[in-house]
């Protein structure tokens, strides 16, 4: 008994072939109609807010990127991803004022 064949998630077409495997030890497949590779039950993990949030406190500190993805439980290419678009974010100018003299 072989598993049913998948279904593609783009044309919706059973003409499937298999396409080796993807890094997680996954089956890959391709669809024959549209080209598009695909794995049939995919596996997306949501970071929620709250470790966000801990992963924002953690930044703050002089931690390695390494230790904040183990401490947060997430990959470390995410991590720099994440860093990486937070620092994008940030305004380039820093606003400096003249110092006040004869206090």
């Amino acid at each position: 008994m072989s598993a049913p064949q998948p279904t593609c998630p783009v044309c919706q077409s059973t003409h499937v072939v298999k396409n080796g495997k993807i890094h997680n030890g996954k089956q890959n497949f391709k669809c024959r109609e549209c080209n598009r590779q695909f794995v049939q039950d995919p596996q997306n993990k949501i970071i929620d807010p709250a470790t966000k949030a801990l992963i924002d406190k953690l930044l703050l500190e002089k931690i390695p990127l390494a230790g904040i993805a183990r401490v947060a439980g997430v990959s470390e290419p995410w991590l720099q991803r994440y860093v990486n678009e937070k620092y994008q974010n940030l305004p380039r100018q820093v606003n400096v004022g003249a110092k006040r003299r004869g206090v």
